[in-house]
């Protein structure tokens, strides 16, 4: 499918309809791989990546892309050349759909296909080369009856709250967490940009948050805000360092590896926010970025690229 390398790719968002030109690079690598770069079939092997035992991580929505929103062609294609060199995959919030409407369908392919390792929701869903991993389920643990008392609090705190837009769905349930937002997820971007410029000053997922822990505390749940408009639910341990644990346990199985340099990226690494976990966890090494170009300016500089 690819022994004929294009002199240009073209991809179109769905929902951005954005239409999208990557010039072909004539570089070695491409030559050596027969395909387009970003899609190439012919990856070394995790073993024999030349950066030994090292993977680098990174969080999705204000590191790969602006929040909610397509990635780059550019970031893409960095991201290909990275993996020629090492290990590389997601650790997102989100559940496994959206990554794949901002990773993966602006170049037609599975999201699974352009990383080693993706893990959705924190880890909750996870990845290896295409391969689902064990999954955890945030229903089972909670209970049916608990999670009914905290979304009835919630839905009435909401109803409550006076703020300057308010659309739908309010609470999103995924597998491994739940997702809570003040204005609802059905926000437009530019009502997005406006809820966040406005809850700086106001506070108002500090404050939910705060209410939450003083009613919900005792289950041992964590509370934490990401992205925009929203903030995530799950059990205590259940942060995006959740993700480490496949690691671990892959570097166990036979022929595994044992990732002893592990580099995160992430926005939100502030106290409070949901990359601060892993950030600040003893087996990464931390990278704060204020956003993609960040991201990009940072891997050249490391990697070489």
């Amino acid at each position: 499918m690819y022994n004929e390398i294009p002199k240009r790719l073209w991809a179109s968002s769905p929902r951005s309809k954005t239409r999208y030109t990557i010039e072909h690079h004539h570089s070695q690598r491409s030559n050596r791989n027969h395909g387009h770069p970003l899609r190439s079939p012919l990856l070394p092997p995790l073993a024999e990546r030349p950066v030994k035992n090292t993977i680098v991580l990174f969080d999705v929505d204000g590191t790969l892309t602006p929040a909610r929103l397509d990635a780059s062609p550019e970031i893409l294609l960095l991201l290909s050349q990275l993996r020629q060199k090492v290990a590389i995959g997601f650790v997102g919030g989100s559940d496994l759909p959206k990554q794949q409407e901002q990773l993966g369908d602006p170049l037609r392919v599975p999201v699974t296909s352009l990383f080693d390792f993706c893990f959705s929701e924190n880890g909750l869903t996870a990845f290896k080369l295409g391969e689902p991993l064990p999954s955890n389920s945030f229903i089972k643990w909670i209970g049916e009856e608990q999670y009914k008392e905290l979304v009835r609090f919630v839905l009435h705190y909401i109803a409550d709250l006076d703020i300057p837009v308010k659309r739908g769905t309010f609470i999103e349930f995924r597998n491994g967490m739940v997702n809570i937002s003040p204005i609802g997820r059905n926000a437009s971007t530019q009502e997005r940009i406006e809820f966040e410029e406005f809850d700086k000053k106001a506070g108002v997922r500090k404050e939910m948050v705060e209410r939450l822990r003083e009613r919900f505390g005792h289950l041992g749940l964590t509370f934490s805000i990401g992205g925009q408009i929203s903030f995530d639910v799950f059990p205590t341990g259940w942060d995006k360092t959740y993700c480490l644990t496949h690691l671990e346990n892959e570097a166990k199985k036979p022929g595994g590896i044992e990732y002893t340099t592990i580099h995160f990226f992430g926005d939100k690494t502030m106290v409070g926010g949901n990359d601060y976990e892993i950030y600040e966890d003893k087996r990464t090494i931390g990278h704060s970025v204020k956003g993609p170009e960040d991201t990009i300016r940072e891997l050249k500089e490391m990697f070489d690229l």
